[in-house]
């Protein structure tokens, strides 16, 4: 009887056809499984008589070989005719494409900024956000109960003693550190972070970002201040820019400046952007007060000095005619995109 099946077996694997890799899974469990036709005759060759072993032993070893080995060429078929007909890729070909971040807005005017006083020899200088009093008012020429402490409106982090930590105001409170620890000449510009208890509206935020310039060194005058400026201006919003200073107060400068450039937009024409008068203000300028310069203990009678400070938020405005600066503070994407692949209008 088992001669009879091995040879009834061997006939079905010779014969045996398979299209998918489901068919060949489904002869393999048939013939080798666990209750396969091939373990079936195994089990059986127990109840063959001892004189008859070795020859039937030895059968049924080659059909298990011959049913394997089939099972395995079947597969290989299946898997190669599978790949021939799957549909061809290049894997040279780049992977799917990955979208790239871009720069903060007001991050890419901030190197552009670096970049242009770099340029002219500027350094740049970093302090602490959270300040003390005298490095944020007191340094800069503004006393105790003075009127000027009522320009800002001030987030304070300690108070009730002499020295309040407070979070910064304005940069200034980085050229006054610079002043106390750089040798002169200085010439740097402070860019950073700083805070003011403002209501946020599309002109004005909490937050907000400002670089502030400085130069110290004998005999600087207001006309190196207005070539400076000028000279930055161009290069910052082209080079048919021209700029216009007028009177300003500020505690830590005398005499002081507002400093308008022309309108890149209109041209000096007037538009909606610079409420038709052909001029933008960017910042806010001048000379070095004397008290600010003893306080840091440099010598206003030999050395003098200039300041500006502008924010970066608005020169980012001007530069791409954003109106609401709100836009630069709500991590929109559709809007932080816009500045993927360029940093000009």
């Amino acid at each position: 009887m088992i001669r009879e099946d091995i040879e009834r077996l061997l006939g079905e694997i010779d014969a045996l056809k398979c299209k998918t890799q489901k068919e060949v899974e489904e002869a393999r469990v048939k013939f080798l499984g666990k209750k396969g036709e091939v373990t079936r005759l195994f089990e059986e060759f127990r109840t063959v008589a001892p004189e008859l072993k070795r020859e039937f032993g030895k059968t049924l070893n080659e059909l298990k070989q011959t049913a394997a080995a089939k099972i395995e060429e079947l597969k290989n078929a299946v898997g190669d005719e599978a790949a021939a007909s799957a549909p061809k890729q290049d894997l040279s070909m780049p992977g799917d494409p990955m979208p790239l971040g871009s720069r903060h807005p007001v991050s890419i005017v901030r190197q552009e900024i670096v970049d242009i006083f770099r340029k002219f020899g500027y350094d740049v200088s970093e302090g602490p956000e959270i300040e003390d009093d005298y490095h944020v008012f007191e340094a800069l020429n503004f006393p105790q109960n003075h009127p000027a402490r009522d320009m800002q409106d001030t987030f304070f982090v300690s108070a009730g003693h002499l020295n309040p930590l407070l979070l910064r105001t304005h940069t200034s409170s980085v050229q006054v550190r610079t002043m106390e620890k750089m040798p002169l000449p200085i010439r740097v510009i402070c860019p950073g972070r700083v805070f003011r208890n403002e209501a946020i509206s599309a002109r004005a935020h909490c937050i907000f970002h400002q670089v502030e310039g400085l130069y110290v060194d004998e005999n600087v005058t207001f006309a190196d201040l207005k070539q400076a400026i000028l000279l930055f201006a161009r290069e910052m919003f082209g080079a048919e820019t021209e700029i216009r200073m007028r009177p300003s107060y500020f505690p830590f400068t005398e005499p002081s400046a507002e400093v308008d450039v022309s309108c890149n937009i209109c041209h000096g024409k007037g538009c909606n952007i610079c409420k038709g008068t052909g001029w933008l203000e960017i910042l806010g300028c001048g000379m070095v007060d004397p008290n600010v310069l003893e306080a840091s203990g440099i010598d206003s009678r030999k050395y003098s000095g200039f300041a500006f400070g502008m924010g970066l938020e608005r020169i980012a405005m001007l530069k791409w005619r954003v109106n609401d600066l709100r836009h630069y503070f709500e991590n929109d994407m559709r809007f932080l995109s816009e500045f993927s692949t360029s940093t000009e209008v």
